[in-house]
């Protein structure tokens, strides 16, 4: 890094990092992090970017996993977001997940990269069954900003905006964020990084909607039980995770123009 531009940036995480809900595996997921990665190259074009993230990984497995491999890296920027996959489980123990992410701060920070993170929204506002693990939320989060002001880690304060937990910023399946959604975090975490050209403008809420109510909104629900919960349950019980046999998708640090679904210059010019 020189005069604060970033040449090399590395993404830990699951799911949200790898990019799901923005894209599908067929055309190739985009996501917050490879948006990230685009407006650093809008000043730097020269930046590489790797993405270590995959899905359905605790804060543990991606220390475990990623960690090594990110240092290798030798990145100036890096991102660490994890731990929802771990507040949904039975057992969540804030403090062991909040461990695993500050031993990768401490880790990044400690070989000379500026290091950023997020907190995260109320699962209770999007998922009404899930409502119970608001407390869960507020302890990872508190325990999130404390490691960080340890270590010097940026944080992007995405839970303390209305505007994370409206409909619109979510797949479907309400766990991940669309790409709308995977846009603001972008614009949120360089915001926090004070990248050039960033704001608050991510924070802002969006034109009202009319809310679903009565037997739309139970049919909605149904729907979504359906469709997301159960099978989600189902890997639960059986032991499995979506991640299964899935490696990261940008294990190297690469050009910013190899990303999947990334306008050329020529075609971002045609408005």
């Amino acid at each position: 890094m020189s005069d604060g531009t970033f040449l090399r940036y590395v993404a830990l995480g699951d799911s949200q990092t790898e990019g799901v809900g923005d894209g599908d595996d067929t055309v190739g997921l985009r996501g917050w992090a490879d948006r990230l990665a685009e407006l650093l190259a809008r000043d730097e074009p020269e930046v590489r970017y790797a993405n270590l993230a995959v899905r359905g990984r605790l804060a543990g497995q991606v220390r475990a996993e990623q960690l090594a491999p990110a240092l290798a890296l030798r990145p100036d920027l890096a991102t660490v977001v994890a731990g929802v996959n771990d507040l949904l489980r039975p057992g969540f123990d804030a403090e062991e997940t909040a461990g695993h992410l500050e031993a990768m701060f401490a880790a990044l920070a400690a070989q000379g990269a500026r290091v950023a993170t997020l907190t995260f929204p109320d699962v209770g506002r999007l998922i009404p069954a899930a409502r119970p693990l608001g407390s869960r939320v507020r302890d990872l989060n508190d325990l999130i900003r404390e490691a960080a002001r340890r270590h010097g880690v940026t944080v992007a304060e995405a839970a303390q905006h209305p505007v994370v937990t409206d409909p619109r910023m979510w797949a479907v399946d309400r766990l991940h964020a669309s790409s709308l959604g995977h846009e603001r975090i972008a614009a949120a975490v360089a915001h926090a990084l004070d990248l050039p050209g960033s704001d608050d403008s991510w924070s802002r809420p969006l034109p009202p909607l009319p809310p679903l109510t009565g037997l739309r909104a139970a049919g909605a629900e149904v729907r979504w039980v359906g469709t997301f919960l159960g099978p989600w349950l189902g890997r639960r019980l059986r032991g499995r995770s979506s991640g299964d046999g899935r490696r990261a998708k940008r294990p190297e640090l690469s050009p910013v123009t190899a990303i999947p679904g990334r306008l050329s210059p020529v075609e971002e010019g045609r408005g």
